[in-house]
């Protein structure tokens, strides 16, 4: 079978990297990958939204499955289109793409079949906002309503960041046409961590736990960032706690996309607050996580493909479980100096040899570019290095161990990936057999 990724980052330098080790691959493209990807399948020169570029590609290669990994590739209905010519590919249609699309479509969701997430209101005027804010107090949380690479969301300690917030978002467009509306929340307390399921509508598949490190620096200091990090599993999120999520969360949100008339196939992904009170929901989104997969992956023993076809079939049923590596699995994220603000690019990166020999160690590439025989820098995000452990420290000690041998003018990355699972208590859920909403 011919497999087409669509994507350029860590994510999909994940998905080819395990995609390859299925016996049903023949061969696999990349549209438009990336440095490291083309270690693996064939780049292909198409941006990830040209849908009709794509399309045409698929159709003239034949290709026989295609997985989707950037949000904006769904929003825009490439699914839709594929299907409509009988191809069969891998995420949902733009309708379930609305549940990341829009955060307003997706509280609304929320608060119609009881979703368990923070007291919200939503805004199409600057004005009114701000005067809402003056009303409410801070700290609280300003989204924007649309796609906005992962930064759209901002938490304010106080007032004047909040309005300021509003401000940026909705008269000064840093978002574009996303910030058109803001949401404006309840700012949760807790620990956060990432639900991650397979679904055809009708049977859902989890994935192992993981916990994301939005923040840029160290202590979760600083701006938000597409992610700076990742382990898994999550020992905060334990079996008692998941079968809150599963039957809260997870259940409801696909039996209301049913009511709505949207079968979703593919990936949901939940964040998570865990308060004081349970689990509440922070937001979806409707792909894998980044740099969640990356920390994901590794640790699934069983073929993503045969899960992925069984998905484009309807036939999730028929997979009985899912096998797992009980090893812990982190992800640090090497990032160009200045991100998630003004970066440079075209540095070259060194020693990335070196880390790639270490045993149990995967070194994803995000923001490179591969120039005869050595790699440049070519993004915020550069790498995601990885690293197994029979335990959560010794998973830490080995991907640092490798972060040391890389590096390229004005790297920069979080030394505490995974410290919050050193500290946690309890045994996380480790994802056996499917579950079913019925």
């Amino acid at each position: 079978m011919r497999i087409l990724v669509i994507g350029s980052g860590g994510r999909e330098h994940a998905l080819v990297w395990k995609i390859a080790q299925s016996k049903l691959v023949d061969k696999i493209f990349c549209a438009p990958g990336n440095g490291g990807i083309s270690k693996q399948a064939e780049c292909v020169d198409i941006k990830a939204d040209d849908i009709k570029g794509l399309l045409d590609f698929a159709k003239k290669e034949k290709i026989g499955l295609t997985v989707v990994g950037p949000e904006v590739t769904l929003a825009a209905g490439l699914v839709d289109e594929f299907m409509n010519y009988r191809l069969k590919v891998f995420g949902p249609d733009k309708k379930g793409a609305r549940l990341e699309a829009s955060k307003v479509f997706a509280k609304e969701l929320m608060a119609k079949y009881n979703i368990p997430t923070a007291s919200f209101k939503i805004f199409d005027v600057a004005s009114q906002a701000k005067a809402h804010i003056d009303k409410t107090g801070a700290p609280c949380v300003v989204k924007a309503d649309g796609l906005a690479q992962g930064k759209g969301v901002i938490v304010a300690k106080t007032t004047a960041e909040a309005k300021q917030a509003v401000e940026s978002i909705m008269e000064d467009k840093i978002f574009g046409d996303s910030g058109n509306r803001v949401i404006i929340e309840d700012c949760l307390e807790g620990q956060e961590a990432s639900i991650i399921v397979i679904t055809d509508s009708q049977e859902v598949i989890p994935l192992a736990s993981s916990q994301d490190h939005k923040r840029v620096f160290d202590g979760d200091k600083g701006n938000n960032t597409g992610g700076m990090g990742a382990y898994s599993p999550a020992p905060v999120v334990t079996k008692e706690l998941f079968d809150q999520i599963k039957h809260k969360i997870i259940y409801r949100a696909i039996g209301g996309l049913v009511k709505e008339g949207i079968d979703y196939k593919g990936v949901l992904y939940a964040g998570i607050m865990i308060t004081k009170d349970g689990p509440q929901l922070l937001e979806f989104n409707v792909r894998f996580g980044d740099p969640e997969t990356q920390a994901i992956l590794p640790r699934l023993k069983s073929d993503l493909v045969e899960v992925m076809l069984a998905v484009t079939e309807s036939g999730l049923a028929r997979l009985r479980s899912l096998s797992w590596d009980s090893r812990a699995c982190i992800c640090a994220v090497c990032a160009s100096g200045g991100y998630p603000g003004d970066y440079e690019k075209g540095k070259e990166i060194f020693g990335l040899e070196e880390a790639e020999e270490m045993e149990d160690v995967v070194v994803f590439h995000a923001g490179t570019k591969r120039l005869s025989d050595k790699y440049v820098t070519n993004g915020g995000r550069v790498l995601g290095v990885t690293g197994l452990g029979n335990s959560i420290k010794e998973a830490v000690n080995k991907t640092y161990q490798a972060v040391g041998k890389i590096h390229f003018e004005g790297m920069h990355y979080r030394k505490d990936i995974g410290n919050k699972a050193l500290i946690s208590s309890g045994t996380p859920f480790q994802p056996k057999l499917r579950v079913s909403p019925k």
